[in-house]
This record gives structure tokens, C-alpha cells and sequence, in this order.
């Protein structure tokens, strides 16, 4: 008997045992603690080769997140998770691991929502309080797939609806409402709040965990909320200042802003991180952010020696800011081309475009290498803001090589991102450059709007009238006239002080009249229209007395019979060069 109780015992320990090393070496995820937690789950599978959890996740750390996974990586978490289904058959752990799996490379996500159906299947309940509801850490295992990755990978949807399940099964585990958090932000748009609300929650089961605070001080730098990213994140801290993601998303912050305070945030992130040589990368990229470009090279050259750009993948783009500042465009531009055609998309920030911009506009006839990278970066990121950032980007690189067609697109596709009403410079820029491209319509329609908008600024006046006359230069079709008298609608609200433009658009039209229409009557009128402007002696006046008598006498002269044996004379034509020949055209 002592001994059936001596046995018992042991095995409770032993599984206590298990549960403990397993929720360390999870916590060491969520750390990004990768190789501790990887060595940790490595010992408990190799302890417990045929336990479901310990096979499943040891897979996991071997595609940790927040690293940079490759094929290897993949291919190994798939043969420990291809042994473990030999080994114990289709237990749901597993078939949700493999699923996981598939979506990472690529696989067609309907086939991997099968496997996923197969197991909560395979794991519902058949008894207890739970009988005929899913298994809650599958479901829970099944959002951690989803969330993982790009936007192009998984169904955030899907995984919500079953993460949300899990969360009224089980109502207590945390990771729940964190991977609930990760799949509302893959959505993009405006789902931050929600993924907020899920982090809170998060915050509320496990309020010893800096992980949710971490998580919307994240939302919060990606928007530039100074305030708010700086108040979760001294939260995440004083949970546990042992947590290193928070330091060194500090130094990513200040990094650009302030040197010295990235350099204290850095070195606590390497203090409490595990030992790696992206340490060592990240005291490179300090040398240079302190402007030690010589120094920051040297360490890099070390790094490419020791470790090299596959283990590293950021280096090159390291080598193109330091001979950026070093005034070595070529070898700058040749490392951003290494950089954007090797190094994984989740490496790129959106200062690297930036200084591709910078850079690739300093060789003509590179922009569209540049810009097929900001189109990679635009279908890569599902922050709204940094999609209208690139597409800027995009406009700017154009506009520098005179390109304006291209600009013109690029700016369009940003209005359409951002949506709302323009602003002045909005409308600055959008009018400018659709008369730089040579689209008059476009231009006069948003010189309209500028102008309706901003009556009270000068450039919708000359930007519209601009575009209205050159859409038609010699007066030939007479399109410019709607636009001129959009132009006199606003003009006449003080047409003391507006009347020489009144004047000018009023010559527009009699050269219309007079040269292309043949409508002297018209053509008479508006001389009418120039005398009320100026009534009194003066240029204008003279300009508008002198065409008016030269029409006055051509429309007479129309209105005589013609003599037997004449042919009659061209009226149009003689009170055009008779206009033109007596006063020419106005100063």
C-alpha cells in the first residue's frame, strides 16, 4: 500500500514537474527568450517524447515568433511534429502543429482549416462540466497559428471566432485574449482599438505578465503616441524589469530621437535578453545612430566575418545608412539592392524606404527599382499609416525625376488610403502636380474644390485659371470658359479689388469670340463688360472703347447689302486683325 501511495506521488511530482518546465519555457516565448525557452522545451520533449504538448510545443520554439524563420526552421518543427504523429497518431496537439506549419509556408489556407476542424473534433469534450464544447487550449492553439506571420497568412477571422470560444470556455488564460490582440492588428484598419480591448483583457487575467502593457505600448509607438507608447511600456517594466522586449523597443524609439537614452534602454535589453549576435548587431547600429560612422562600419565588418547577413539580415542595410552618411551613394545603393532582395520582408522598416528614396533618386532611371520596393512594403503592412507613408514616398521619388504622370498615380492612391477631406496642402499638392502631368481635368476639377474649400488663399485662383487656359492655349475649343466664370463667381465678391483678373478672363473670352466662335455679338458684350470694369480713362479703358468700335464697325459692315458683281468680305476676320492691329492685347 505504501509503496501504490509512493508511486502516486512520484508521478503527481513528475507532472508537476512537466507543467512547471512547460509554462517556463512558454514564458520564455512570450520573452522572446528564444534559445532559453527552446533549450528548456528541447529537455522536457526529449524527457517526454510521446506527450502531445511537450512534442507541440517544442515545434513552437523552433518557429518562435519574433524572429526570423527560414525554410530550416521549418522543415525541422515539421519532422518533430511528423515523428510525434507516428509515434502517438493524429492527437489534435499535433494536427494543429502541422496546420501551423502549412499556413507558414505558404499552404492553401482551406486545406489548413480542415486540419484545424479536425482537431477541435478530435479534442471536444465528452465529459464534465465541458461535455460537447471544444478543447479551449486548441482553440487557443489554433488563433496562435493564425496570428503568426504576415498579413498574408492565416484567417484573423477565423481565428477570432474560435479564440472567442476558448474565451468563454476557459476564464482564466491570458494567452487567449493575447493572441485574440495579434489577429485583430494582422486585420489592419482600424481594429487597434479592438486589439487594445483584448490586451486589457489579457492584462486582467494575469496581472503579474508585462506582456498585454508591452503589446499596446506596440499599438501605441506604431502611431507615434509618445505619451501613451511611454506609459505601457513603464508598466511592462515595472511588472518585470527582467522583461527585455520593452527595453529594446525603447531604443528603437529613441534610437533616432535621442542617443544616449537608446543607448541605456540597449544596454538593458542585452542585460536581460538571451546572449545572441543581434546584440552585438544592435551596438553596430547604435555606433552609427551616435554618428561613429567609421566605428559602426568596423563593427559590421566583424559581424559579416563572424556571423554573417543570413544570421543577420539587417547588416546590409546598416552598411547603406553608414556610406549614406559617409557620402558613398554607390556602395549605399548597392547595399540597399542586397538588402531588399535577401533579407526577409518582416526586417524592413519604414525608415529603409525612406533612405532608398533618398538614395535611388540620385540615379535616373532607378525610381522604378525603388518603387517595387515601397509596392512590396505597401502589400507587406497592414498599418494604414505606414502604407500612406510609402505611397508618399513612391510620389516624392517621382516627382524628383520629373516623372509627374507617375506622381500624379501615386498621390491618387494615397487620397484614396486616406480617405476624408483634403487639406490645404493636399490640395496644393494634388493640384500642382496634376497641371505638372499635363491632366488639365483633373487639375480644374481639384482647382474647384481648392478653391471652394480655400477661397480666402491665392493659389486656387492661379492654380485653376492655369490649368483652365492651358488646357486650351490658343482658345481653339473654348473649354477654358465654365472655368473662368467658376473664377469671376468668386472674384465678383470684391470685384474692386479683383476686377484687372475679371479683365483678363473677360479678354479670354473675346479672343474666343472673336477669332474662333465668330460670335461678334457676343464679342460685344463682353468689351460692354471691360468698360464697366473701367469706365474711366486709362489702358483697359482705351483697350476695350478701340475693339469695341473695330467689332461695332465689322457687325455694321455685315449688315450692309453687297454690291452686284462684290464678294462679300470676311467680318469675323477683319474685326480680329483689325482689334489685334489697333490695340493689341492687354498688358
Amino acid at each position: 500500500m505504501k509503496k501504490t501511495v509512493s508511486l502516486l506521488f512520484t508521478a503527481l511530482l513528475i507532472g508537476q514537474c512537466v507543467i512547471a518546465q512547460l509554462a517556463e519555457g512558454i514564458k520564455d516565448l512570450n520573452y522572446q527568450k528564444n534559445n532559453t525557452a527552446r533549450d528548456i522545451l528541447k529537455k522536457l520533449y526529449d524527457a517526454n517524447p510521446k506527450d502531445p504538448q511537450a512534442i507541440y510545443w517544442y515545434g513552437q520554439s523552433l518557429i518562435s515568433r519574433n524572429r526570423d524563420l527560414t525554410k530550416e526552421d521549418i522543415a525541422e518543427a515539421r519532422a518533430v511534429y511528423q515523428k510525434g504523429l507516428q509515434d502517438v497518431g493524429s492527437d489534435p496537439w499535433l494536427v494543429v502543429g502541422v496546420a501551423h506549419l502549412d499556413l507558414l509556408s505558404g499552404g492553401d489556407i482551406n486545406a489548413a482549416k480542415q486540419k484545424f476542424e479536425q482537431a477541435i473534433t478530435a479534442s471536444t469534450e465528452t465529459r464534465g462540466k465541458n461535455k460537447g464544447k471544444p478543447n479551449a487550449a486548441i482553440l487557443d492553439a489554433i488563433g496562435r497559428a493564425n496570428a503568426d506571420g504576415d498579413s498574408k497568412i492565416g484567417d484573423p477571422v477565423y481565428a477570432i471566432d474560435k479564440l472567442k470560444q476558448a474565451a468563454a470556455i476557459d476564464l482564466t488564460n491570458p494567452d487567449i485574449f493575447i493572441n485574440i490582440g495579434i489577429n485583430y492588428q494582422k486585420m489592419g484598419g482600424e481594429n487597434g482599438g479592438e486589439a487594445v480591448k483584448a490586451y486589457m483583457e489579457a492584462a486582467g487575467r494575469d496581472p503579474k505578465s508585462p506582456l498585454p502593457k508591452y503589446k499596446i505600448g506596440k499599438i501605441y509607438q506604431s502611431q507615434n503616441n509618445k505619451d501613451l507608447l511611454e506609459q505601457y511600456y513603464n508598466e511592462a517594466i515595472a511588472i518585470d524589469p527582467s522583461f527585455p522586449p520593452v527595453y529594446l523597443a525603447l531604443y528603437g524609439y529613441y534610437s533616432d530621437k535621442d542617443v544616449n537614452k537608446a543607448k541605456d534602454y540597449l544596454d538593458k535589453y542585452v542585460n536581460t535578453a538571451d546572449k545572441d549576435p543581434k546584440n552585438e548587431y544592435f551596438l553596430a547600429d547604435y555606433l552609427f545612430r551616435a554618428g561613429r560612422y567609421n566605428e559602426s562600419l568596423a563593427k559590421a565588418k566583424d559581424l559579416e566575418t563572424s556571423t554573417g547577413f543570413t544570421a543577420l539580415p539587417r547588416l546590409s542595410i546598416l552598411y547603406a545608412y553608414n556610406y549614406d552618411r559617409l557620402g558613398d551613394s554607390l556602395k549605399a545603393k548597392s547595399y540597399l539592392e542586397k538588402f531588399f532582395t535577401s533579407a526577409p520582408q518582416s526586417e524592413f522598416q519604414p525608415t529603409d524606404y525612406e533612405l532608398a528614396v533618398k538614395v535611388f533618386s540620385k540615379f535616373p532611371g532607378s525610381e522604378a527599382t525603388a518603387v517595387s520596393y515601397l509596392e512590396k512594403a505597401i502589400a507587406g503592412d497592414t498599418a494604414k499609416a505606414n502604407r500612406i507613408s510609402y505611397m508618399g514616398q513612391a510620389a516624392e521619388l517621382f516627382a524628383k525625376a520629373k516623372m509627374y504622370g507617375d506622381e500624379l498615380k501615386w498621390l491618387q492612391k494615397q487620397q484614396e488610403l486616406k480617405g476624408g477631406t483634403m487639406g490645404e496642402f493636399e490640395y496644393y499638392k494634388f493640384t500642382s502636380t496634376a497641371i505638372n502631368a499635363k491632366d488639365y481635368a483633373l487639375a480644374i476639377d481639384l482647382g474647384k474644390k481648392y478653391l471652394a474649400a480655400f477661397p480666402d488663399k491665392p493659389q486656387p485662383y492661379i492654380f485653376l485659371k492655369r490649368a483652365a487656359l492651358s488646357s486650351d492655349p490658343d482658345t481653339s475649343k473654348g473649354t477654358a470658359l465654365e472655368s473662368l466664370d467658376y473664377l469671376d463667381s468668386f472674384y465678383s465678391k470684391d470685384k474692386e479689388k479683383n476686377k484687372r483678373q475679371i479683365f483678363l478672363n473677360l479678354y479670354y473670352r473675346l479672343q474666343y469670340f472673336v477669332n474662333k466662335s465668330k460670335e461678334l455679338d457676343k464679342a460685344l458684350e463682353v468689351t460692354d463688360k471691360m468698360l464697366l470694369l473701367y469706365p474711366e480713362p486709362g489702358e483697359e479703358n482705351k483697350y476695350a472703347t478701340d475693339t469695341k468700335n473695330t467689332i461695332s464697325d465689322a457687325l455694321n459692315k455685315a449688315k450692309q447689302p453687297t454690291k452686284p458683281g462684290n464678294k462679300p468680305t470676311s467680318s469675323t476676320g477683319t474685326a480680329a486683325t483689325g482689334h489685334r492691329n489697333s490695340a493689341g492685347s492687354p498688358k
